[in-house]
């Protein structure tokens, strides 16, 4: 069947070349939205490195010299790091709160950042200039409960970062194939300074920058803020981890004691947040984005399938002569039906090779998605490829399978009749 199946095809060589021609543009259209379709949802799958449930912001203002309440400063650097300690210590010893943190330029969903390489004392292995500097007290691996690389638990990391030792994320030297726990015990350099290093005490789970960033490129590192030798006053990242079982009206109750209880010389709160609010409000325009481009990916997936399903129609449509020949020559139903599908999938199997070449060219030229520091990689390629013949195959089923039935169901007389 194969056999004549390819001969028939050749036989009508000018029918087959204009839809083959269309099979292979509407395999690559496809290619090219599986592809970028499946890299968004992979990256905003992969694991965010940190946990926000039960997590709030807490915003921290300082009174002007025009309010009645405020009392000048003699050193002013480190009175403010003082109260923010104060304050710091008030909430930490809330009966709900489980653990809290100052930091600056650190908390996620920031999109303020401050950045500097790390590199290997004594050896040319450095992290890019982009890697996130994350400045904070020791809570904060406990706030968003960072994971150690090699199973470390956040207090164990909260440790380390007490002692001064240095976090980095495990995938800080990706680009030369290492993890960054193979130099934990080494001295880095961290601040862009070869001469002053700092130990490498441990390294945690790549943290993420946002939902719409993937951890590839995501290298951090957390140093100690020391306060209040080297605190500023816009150093005001105030966190807060709420016990689970006592997540209950946090940001009422806060607020309620605010003036009583939590105001710390010029320091007072103004604000209390969740960070699931804090996500929403940072991510809102990536969000409207993606959205924007589904859309407009599933409206572009909508015209494929009806262009290529009305095709498929037409062609079998105009087919029922030969259908109530192979009828009348004794075919079975069955086997028309095999016939007229498996040709139409052999037309599709023929332009394939030639739409993967394609596809790699488009790659090459880093026209697709980019991914793991890639837009060619070869599994990556096959696997949206496999994934457009497969969305191929089911409109052809589609296409030829429901006006073949109905074909077939017209007596072969009345069919070459009406022909």
């Amino acid at each position: 069947m194969t056999k004549k199946l390819l001969t028939q095809i050749k036989n009508e060589w000018r029918s087959n070349l204009w839809l083959g021609v269309e099979l292979l543009l509407v395999s690559v259209v496809l290619w090219y939205v599986v592809d970028y379709l499946c890299i968004r949802t992979a990256i905003y799958l992969e694991p965010r490195g940190f946990d926000i449930s039960h997590t709030y912001l807490i915003g921290v203002d300082e009174l002007t010299e025009t309010s009645p309440d405020y009392h000048p400063y003699t050193d002013q650097a480190k009175e403010q790091g003082d109260e923010m300690l104060e304050l710091l210590d008030r909430i930490q010893h809330r009966p709900e709160v489980e653990a809290a943190s100052l930091s600056q330029n650190s908390y996620p969903y920031n999109g303020s950042n401050s950045s500097s390489p790390v590199g290997l004392a004594g050896d040319t292995l450095t992290s890019s200039d982009g890697t996130i500097l994350r400045r904070a007290t020791p809570d904060f691996v406990r706030v968003f409960r960072y994971e150690g690389a090699n199973g470390e638990t956040p207090e164990q990391l909260a440790e380390k970062l007490e002692h001064d030792e240095l976090l980095v994320s495990d995938n800080l030297f990706e680009r030369y194939g290492h993890r960054a726990s193979e130099y934990i015990g080494h001295q880095l350099y961290a601040n862009g300074d070869t001469v002053q290093t700092i130990t490498l005490g441990a390294t945690y789970k790549p943290v993420r920058y946002s939902d719409f960033h993937s951890i590839y490129g995501s290298a951090s590192k957390s140093v100690l803020m020391k306060i209040p030798s080297n605190f500023v006053n816009w150093a005001r990242e105030l966190c807060v981890r709420v016990k689970a079982d006592q997540d209950v009206n946090f940001i009422e109750n806060l607020k309620r004691d605010a003036d009583s209880q939590l105001r710390v010389g010029n320091m007072y709160i103004t604000s209390v947040r969740s960070f699931k609010d804090q996500r929403t409000a940072f991510q809102s325009g990536w969000i409207s984005g993606m959205r924007i481009h589904y859309v407009g990916m599933g409206f572009l997936m909508l015209n494929v399938f009806l262009g290529l399903l009305g095709t498929f129609w037409f062609r079998t449509q105009q087919r029922r002569g030969e259908i109530a020949l192979h009828k009348i020559h004794g075919a079975t139903n069955g086997a028309v039906f095999s016939r007229l599908v498996c040709e139409g999938l052999w037309l599709l199997l023929l332009v394939t090779p030639l739409a993967v070449i394609i596809d790699y060219n488009l790659a090459r030229l880093e026209l697709n998605e980019y991914y793991y520091g890639a837009y060619d990689q070869l599994p990556r390629l096959l696997l949206c490829a496999g994934i457009a013949f497969a969305l191929i195959a089911v409109m052809i089923l589609i296409g030829i399978g429901i006006p073949a039935h109905q074909a077939m169901k017209i007596q072969p007389a009345q069919a070459l009749h009406d022909e």
